[in-house]
């Protein structure tokens, strides 16, 4: 048997072995054991053969939070002090169709598609979507896009760049979304470049894990 197909059958194993662990960590309570089950899948990960699992990324935890914030600020900030973003963002405006500035609809729907391009498509990493939004819209996508907008925002506005012009709430918005689409690349690259992040997953079930259910305080 060649080293190649040696290591396939060891993958194989070693992804049937987690598998069954996950499947295990559904039917355990105590936050101790599901703490002791976190331990051994890590150690798992890491012995000889599982090398294949470095590039797959899993969890969403409050470290991913922090580096897509990062991603986008590097990314939005030379952007910031063009005049070039007032010319765009009127561009989006004049063209209407029933009401409705569609040059600005069909950029807001490019930086989605463009963020669910980077995240999920290009092979930078193995991004597996686990646990959506009402079981539909992967959370890493929402998070992205939330906190690269609302840098994009809030950044405009400490730097003055929001009032310049006196703008109604569309142009301002139209605004937002031309710095939003560097932020947005800036955030996905920074998110899934460095691979899974430690810490708690961003779940429902992990999260409750923090919290006594005994006497309603948290976990320290």
């Amino acid at each position: 048997m060649s080293r190649d197909d040696s290591s396939r059958e060891s993958d194989v194993g070693l992804d049937e072995i987690l598998s069954q662990l996950d499947e295990l960590e559904e039917t355990i309570e105590t936050p101790e054991q599901h703490q002791e089950l976190r331990e051994t899948k890590h150690l798992i990960e890491r012995l000889p053969g599982g090398e294949f699992l470095d590039d797959k990324i899993d969890k969403y935890t409050t470290r991913d939070l922090g580096e897509a914030f990062v991603g986008s600020i590097i990314f939005s900030l030379p952007f910031l002090v063009e005049d070039g973003v007032f010319v765009i963002a009127d561009h989006f405006l004049p063209v209407l169709v029933a009401g409705v500035p569609v040059y600005l609809v069909a950029h807001v729907l490019f930086v989605i598609t463009l963020t669910t391009g980077l995240i999920y498509a290009v092979d930078f990493r193995e991004v597996r979507i686990v646990n959506p939004i009402f079981g539909l819209v992967p959370r890493r996508l929402v998070g992205v896009l939330l906190i690269s907008f609302l840098t994009s925002a809030g950044l405009m506005v400490l730097w003055g760049r929001m009032a310049i012009g006196d703008p109604t709430t569309t142009i301002a918005f139209a605004r937002t979304t031309v710095i939003w689409a560097a932020a947005a690349l800036g955030a996905s690259l920074g998110d899934i470049l460095p691979g899974e992040s430690k810490g708690t997953d961003l779940t429902l079930g992990n999260l409750d894990e923090l919290i006594d259910t005994d006497d309603g305080t948290a976990k320290r």
